[in-house]
């Protein structure tokens, strides 16, 4: 996708909704996992305070961007992500939440942070997903990245065995077809993913899935190398998508963290 990575960026669709809450002090950017959308964090506005403002990315390529060209390569998409934050964001304090592909997006954004005109966040929250022990990167933990080459019956099995298919995308064909071609490009993305060991100047908090196939036992705490003021890892029950069941836990402590950092 080339040719959108070198146009001009239009920064009006990636953030939704598009106007965070203007009385809220404290601001929360979600970005979802490989082959998802932003309908990922559709209960989040209703379990946070009246202080924290949230708003979900969504990536070019699916649900409301169905008919834009997805990102393939990952250091195209964190440039764009980078601008898009640096126009958008003003002098309250954020952080970023991500899950899965999220999380390393969220990641280089924060290696990223202290650029002219992108503010460091308060807090970085990293869900199933870090920069050792992970599937793609150790493999034999049922990798959901898939090479450019797979045919697309591969890709189906490799998102039903994650959890990642809902019934009703799998009983449709239209959109069975556009779930391939985001988790597709999405692979690409993350398996252009090097790592270099960067470490961030912010302080990062872990959760994870205790049955998540994708981590390595220890993975997670692979954290604690890449920051001085690591928080820990929060592990609840599930496998890679366990924030379905556990998002008020979740977003009840993220809460807490970014009111404590955030006001620092």
């Amino acid at each position: 996708m080339n040719a959108v990575a070198s146009a001009p960026l239009a920064v009006t669709g990636w953030l939704h909704p598009a106007d965070p809450e203007p009385e809220a002090g404290l601001r929360l950017i979600l970005l979802h996992h490989s082959g998802g959308n932003a309908t990922l964090y559709r209960e989040w506005p209703a379990l946070l305070p009246g202080d924290v403002s949230c708003q979900a990315v969504q990536l070019p390529g699916r649900h409301v961007r169905g008919q834009e060209q997805p990102y393939t390569r990952l250091e195209p998409l964190v440039d764009a992500l980078a601008e898009v934050l640096a126009a958008e964001l003003d002098d309250r304090p954020y952080a970023l939440f991500g899950h899965s592909m999220g999380a390393l997006l969220g990641y280089r954004l924060a290696v990223r942070a202290g650029a002219p005109g992108l503010p460091a966040p308060a807090l970085l929250a990293v869900s199933g997903w870090a920069p050792e022990g992970f599937g793609w990167a150790a493999g034999g933990f049922g990798s959901p990245v898939v090479p450019e080459r797979a045919t697309d019956a591969e890709i189906v099995r490799a998102m039903a065995a994650l959890g990642a298919l809902p019934e009703r995308v799998a009983a449709d064909g239209e959109l069975l077809a556009a779930a391939v071609r985001t988790m597709r490009a999405d692979s690409g993305v993350c398996a252009d993913y090097r790592d270099d060991g960067a470490a961030l100047c912010c302080p990062v908090v872990g959760y994870s899935g205790l049955e998540d196939p994708l981590l390595a036992p220890d993975a997670m705490d692979s954290w604690a190398g890449r920051t001085d003021r690591y928080l820990g890892t929060r592990r609840y029950p599930g496998g890679h998508f366990f924030l379905g069941d556990h998002a008020p836990a979740v977003t009840g402590d993220l809460v807490q963290l970014l009111r404590r950092h955030g006001t620092a």
